[in-house]
């Protein structure tokens, strides 16, 4: 018996050996992909944390997602900061206060690019990022989430992209002068595109500015489609089919981006991951939250809406359940084999409830770890971290210069 007892005892220490030396081989395996590869994470709301007291993009922080040292912990090479803005009210006087809120905070992030110039550098080409890479530094790309400071004004396309934009995510969550969101309650206001979207659409393509669908409704998908003379991206979203999210794209999207030559970047948000099984307890604590500060959509202080995220991701870590990496790469294998492999990256959206083992941008490598466990090559993991993204950047760049000729 006592015999029986020691060889078990010895078959389950060297099953777990075998384990544990398997899990250390992906993950050395990982950072050599990572060393190896542009590594390009399309969208997270790290300026938002600029106005945290205390948060310094050169250390490494306990708040927030990303600085340059977790980037580099986590091997990520490239993150498109996400310049967001609420969506508010539609006037002159409003579109020149977004738009200066997001001056200000592109200014802001030159400025510590300035200061952290060993460390890191602007992006603004897909040449840029491989230069970049082979430098040693991480960079930062501009994106622009929610066309609210473009107004009515079609040259700001232009002024936004002379400070460094190289995205426009064209909505939020509500209506604007552009398009359609998928979350707005009140329902279609332009059935899709504006005609001053259509506008916009043309002039970003014209600039060499990438079209960024998320957040929009599916007409507005489908009409930008329609009016885009160069790939789009989803820049944060996920598959519908898995989980049933306005905010995600139905099979028959993935396939309309596919024939377009776009990109779906798969975030890691759990409430666009899995379906949310909401505790009732959770949702009263919500509501107290939201009775307190108001909603996150209209709250225009930058204090206050640190503290509702910051209160609102301990209340759902308490109480709901978390979507996980392997969720994550599920999306990913559901667009893969929907779309194919040159159409799928990822876009963290780091700054919400994100899945556990990919809380922030020094995680980031666990998503590669279990992209190999399910069989997925250099080649393949190399074209879903960065290299579908920089081939639309690419795209979008020629189309320009060949319309300025």
């Amino acid at each position: 018996m006592r015999n029986t007892i020691k060889f078990i005892a010895i078959a389950v220490l060297t099953m777990l050996s075998a384990c544990s030396n398997s899990e250390s081989k992906l993950a050395r395996k990982a950072d050599r992909i990572h060393s190896s590869i542009l590594t390009v994470d399309t969208h997270a709301d790290t300026p938002l944390d600029f106005s945290r007291p205390g948060f310094d993009m050169g250390i490494w922080n306990d708040v927030g997602c990303i600085d340059f040292p977790r980037m580099k912990a986590g091997g990520l090479d490239a993150e498109f900061f996400s310049y967001y803005t609420v969506q508010g009210p539609r006037n002159d006087r409003a579109y020149d206060s977004v738009y200066n809120y997001v001056y200000s905070l592109i200014s802001r992030t030159s400025e510590i690019i300035d200061k952290y110039n060993s460390m890191a550098e602007f992006a603004y080409t897909a040449d840029d990022a491989y230069r970049i890479k082979n430098s040693g530094k991480v960079m930062v790309f501009i994106g622009i989430e929610n066309g609210y400071p473009v107004g009515v004004d079609i040259t700001k396309v232009k002024d936004l992209y002379d400070l460094g934009a190289r995205y426009i995510t064209l909505c939020h969550t509500r209506n604007n002068d552009i398009c359609d969101s998928s979350t707005d309650n009140s329902g279609a206001e332009h059935n899709g595109l504006s005609e001053f979207g259509k506008q916009v659409v043309q002039e970003m393509n014209r600039l060499g500015m990438i079209v960024d669908v998320a957040h929009s409704s599916d007409k507005s998908f489908y009409d930008v489609l329609a009016h885009s003379k160069a790939p789009i991206i989803a820049s944060h979203a996920s598959c519908r089919a898995l989980c049933n999210n306005s905010r995600n794209l139905t099979d028959d999207m993935l396939l309309a981006l596919k024939e377009n030559g776009g990109v779906i970047q798969i975030c890691t948000l759990t409430s666009y991951l899995i379906t949310p099984q909401d505790d009732p307890e959770m949702l009263r604590s919500l509501a107290e939250l939201r009775d307190i500060y108001g909603d996150l959509d209209t709250i225009t202080d930058e204090s206050r809406r640190n503290k509702l995220r910051d209160e609102t991701r301990a209340i759902r870590q308490k109480y709901a359940k978390r979507a996980t990496v392997s969720d994550v790469v599920d999306h990913i294998d559901h667009a893969v084999r929907v779309a194919g492999i040159d159409h799928v990256g990822i876009g963290t959206d780091f700054g919400g409830s994100t899945a556990d083992g990919c809380r922030d941008a020094s995680e980031v490598k666990n998503i590669t770890i279990e992209l190999l466990r399910r069989g997925y090559s250099k080649k393949d993991i190399e074209k879903i971290w960065g290299g579908n993204t920089m081939r639309v950047m690419r795209q979008v760049e020629k189309l320009a210069v060949s319309s300025a000729q």
